[in-house]
């Protein structure tokens, strides 16, 4: 039997370094999932280095430039049902122990989950996607400064007369292993573009672009989107209330998405949090609507080899021809129904990674000729939900927002609010664009990927009501 200086021995030998010194972040986790399998029954540890650049652009100048490095490991155990998450930044063998002590007197303290079920359980075995790490990322450099000033440049040549908003690029290396056979590495690199172009107060336009890839990124098509949608916008006249066709951009579509999405959540289902329960099989939208989620979305923003579990991500499909067709299950929740894991952990809620939506084969000019009475929408913001459970919500259109009469745009408009039902917009799409695009920004948690989507008959209140 060691004695407890030897076993003392054994872990210091691990770091090898002196105590005090920073160390290496695989023999820290290494060391971390060594002491806690000991003492839990479940444990998940992700470390993460990221480089980051974050260019920030005010009035067509660069304003600040930030590059940083984060590094962290996050902690998920379980201990006779008891669970407790945690975040490390500090790697050293002292600040390690006395994490982990603490962390062991919160499980003390912690109520069972009866409803947890565990973990995936390894070893798995993973494909690499398509277009998620670009090697050219090691020399981006004043590449970055390039893109902002090319953008900048673009919307004032299409005719806007301010320009702001950020570029981050993101290089990753992340490792997730568990107490049950999982070590998996992964790299990845992103781009995030935002653009909001002014032509004066109450003219702007907004638009981004992500993509994993520098070849699949475009900012200079963002940004002449931007001005040319605040081009339009000049002198807005109030918007009128009632009934209207609602002709939404990618960028609002993408923000209903992403609630239909989390509405797909079992934990939502459960918690009473979404539109969706007890619709399994059942039609929930016009045949014209498919959603799928995608972990390993070629370009996808969000797409991964593993989930928060290890557990290889896949695609599933959500909603096909306007029917519910599956739920988004981690390996607790898949074990709870009865069914497979869907690769979308979230240890404790299971969420979407990439959506994809319907596409279509209409033209814009297409789309807009066949309406009567509509608006054309290119932006949203704070939606708003009145009641998850049955879909009731609101949004406020913003940027370039249109008034459309008898198949034209015939003028920019102001002062409105969508107040509608989420199952209601499913269930009036009634026409699709042939160009989609991968939207992802701050009020859009789940990157999207969807065309222009043409929805009949939605309530137009004004802003200051529900």
């Amino acid at each position: 039997m060691k004695t407890q200086k030897q076993k003392a021995d054994e872990e210091t030998n691990v770091f090898g370094n002196a105590s005090k010194d920073e160390l290496p972040q695989k023999e820290i986790s290494e060391y971390i999932l060594k002491r806690l399998s000991k003492k839990a029954d479940d444990v998940v540890l992700t470390t993460v280095n990221a480089n980051k650049t974050q260019i920030k652009f005010v009035n067509n100048k660069i304003s600040n430039i930030t590059n940083w490095n984060a590094t962290s490991i996050d902690v998920f155990l379980s201990s006779k049902k008891r669970l407790v998450t945690t975040t490390m930044k500090a790697f050293t063998k002292e600040d390690v122990d006395k994490a982990i002590d603490t962390l062991m007197k919160f499980v003390k303290n912690t109520k069972p989950n009866k409803e947890y079920r565990g973990i995936a359980k390894g070893p798995f075995k993973y494909q690499e996607i398509e277009e998620t790490y670009d090697k050219g990322f090691l020399t981006i450099g004043e590449k970055g400064i390039d893109y902002v000033e090319a953008g900048i440049n673009e919307s004032l040549k299409h005719g806007a007369k301010r320009v702001s908003g950020v570029l981050e690029t993101t290089t990753s290396n992340v490792n997730l292993k568990t107490n049950y056979n999982i070590d998996v590495d992964e790299k990845g690199t992103s781009l995030y573009y935002s653009v909001r172009s002014l032509v004066d107060k109450y003219a702007s336009g907004h638009q981004t672009a992500c993509a994993r890839m520098l070849k699949n990124f475009s900012p200079e098509n963002a940004a002449s989107e931007s001005a040319e949608i605040a081009k339009m916008s000049q002198n807005p006249e109030q918007g009128k209330l009632g009934k209207f066709d609602i002709l939404f951009a990618p960028m609002p579509f993408s923000n209903i998405l992403d609630h239909v999405g989390q509405a797909a959540s079992i934990f939502n289902v459960e918690s009473g949090l979404s539109c969706l329960g007890g619709k399994m099989n059942k039609k929930i939208g016009s045949e014209k609507v498919t959603l799928i989620d995608d972990g390993r979305l070629k370009n996808g923003f969000h797409s991964s080899m593993f989930d928060a579990e290890g557990m290889p991500t896949q695609r599933t499909t959500i909603i096909e021809n306007g029917k519910l067709k599956s739920y988004l299950h981690n390996t607790t929740t898949a074990k709870k129904y009865k069914t497979k894991s869907t690769g979308n952990a979230g240890i404790i809620t299971p969420s979407p990674n990439n959506l994809i939506f319907s596409t279509g084969n209409q033209s814009d000019e297409e789309m807009i000729s066949g309406i009567k009475k509509g608006i054309y929408v290119t932006n949203v913001w704070y939606t708003r939900f009145q009641n998850y459970s049955t879909g009731d919500f609101s949004t406020i259109p913003r940027d370039g927002c249109f008034y459309i009469e008898n198949g034209k745009i015939k003028n920019p408009i102001k002062g409105i609010r969508i107040s509608d039902n989420l199952l209601n917009v499913m269930k009036m799409v009634d026409s699709l664009g042939k160009t989609p695009q991968q939207v992802y920004c701050w009020e859009i948690d789940t990157p999207v990927t969807t065309p222009k989507v043409l929805v009949k008959g939605l309530n137009i209140t004004k802003p200051n009501t529900a």
